[in-house]
């Protein structure tokens, strides 16, 4: 294969270039890409805990096209059972036990500094280079190589540049099979097209993935159904519905105690925080996922408030309209301290 130029490549974005604000973006997509199409070891795909629409999209979208090309590459990931009809059986293993001697880490929408959200292997035991490809502003930007721009909607329209640059260089086209899980990853990540961060040039990048093969309904369809226990659990959740601060901000727990009563599992509660979002007149959605020892804080907004500022007061991170913490303490502990980082945030923009 014809390794990409990176010099070349600064002067044709993809798609993903004419809404960035990084200002190096095509010069790092071109760099990424000259690394991963020179590397004759294995390359290892590593996302974050919890793995959503963007993680496994990004993962799958990568790897596919790393293999189209000839090489060797492997995503380690715990893929939710919402997400399951997107890989093929097999295409993804659950956690990586040792590490190639010839490895290069691959890690995408998240940050490779943080040990305690990027999951799948252990990151103690590697001393290769590691290239991340991100779109968190709380990212440290500490990896060799890094392509980091938190305008970017999703980390799979990043990642759908840096696959352009890599067929292109190997003389491969676009199938519908790369194109699915990134146009997923941009799905999801943007509710649907529905949030704010659906620019135009999102819009043009997802019809682009359509024009290469992209199964939009498909997904659209496979994203939209639930099991029967997810009905009933959601039952328990809008039982626990609480609003608060005038009405400006909606919460709802899930426990072991409410799964057990609704026969579902962890993996199905994961939407509920858009759902209690619609409640009108809110701006700001809390899902609090109370595992006893600790609870996980999903946080969505509206915009007037940032989710992102409430989850860092909390330890965690994310976006400004959606963000998340994971808190050790026990439930009522940690409402305590989510009830002080939201009214920082209620009284920074004049709300309280």
């Amino acid at each position: 294969m014809t390794t990409p130029d990176p010099a070349a490549a600064t002067t044709t974005p993809g798609p993903g270039a004419r809404n960035a604000h990084e200002p190096r973006y095509a010069e790092l997509v071109a760099q990424i890409a000259y690394e991963l199409a020179g590397h004759e070891g294995q390359t290892v795909i590593l996302s974050h805990v919890d793995p959503d629409g963007d993680a496994l999209g990004s993962c799958l979208g990568l790897q596919r096209a790393l293999r189209a090309s000839g090489k060797r590459a492997q995503t380690y990931m715990q893929v939710p059972e919402y997400l399951a009809f997107l890989p093929d059986e097999g295409e993804v293993l659950p956690r990586l036990t040792g590490w190639p001697a010839d490895a290069l880490l691959v890690v995408l929408d998240v940050d490779n500094n943080d040990a305690r959200r990027v999951a799948g292997a252990d990151l103690d035991g590697y001393a290769g280079r590691v290239l991340n490809v991100d779109h968190h502003g709380t990212n440290a930007r500490k990896a060799d190589l890094g392509l980091v721009d938190p305008t970017q909607a999703a980390t799979a329209g990043m990642v759908a540049d840096i696959v352009e640059a890599l067929l292109s260089a190997a003389g491969q086209g676009w199938t519908p099979e790369i194109a699915t899980p990134l146009l997923t990853g941009l799905n999801t990540d943007t509710g649907s097209f529905r949030f704010a961060s659906t620019t135009p040039a999102v819009l043009r990048q997802a019809a682009l993935l359509v024009e290469r093969g992209a199964a939009l309904a498909w997904i659209n369809d496979r994203l939209s159904q639930n099991p029967p226990r997810y009905f009933a659990l959601l039952r328990e959740v809008l039982g626990s519905m609480a609003f608060s601060h005038g009405g400006l901000i909606v919460s709802a727990r899930v426990d072991d105690a409410m799964l057990e009563r609704a026969g579902a599992e962890w993996d199905d509660v994961e939407s509920y925080v858009n759902t209690i979002r619609s409640a009108q007149g809110t701006e700001l959605a809390c899902l609090f996922k109370d595992y006893g020892t600790h609870v996980k804080v999903s946080l969505r907004s509206r915009g007037r408030v940032s989710a992102q500022n409430i989850a860092v007061g909390l330890g965690g991170g994310g976006h400004v309209p959606a963000a998340g913490a994971t808190v050790q303490g026990n439930f009522e502990t940690v409402r305590r301290a989510f009830e002080q980082s939201a009214e920082a945030e209620l009284s920074r923009v004049g709300l309280q």
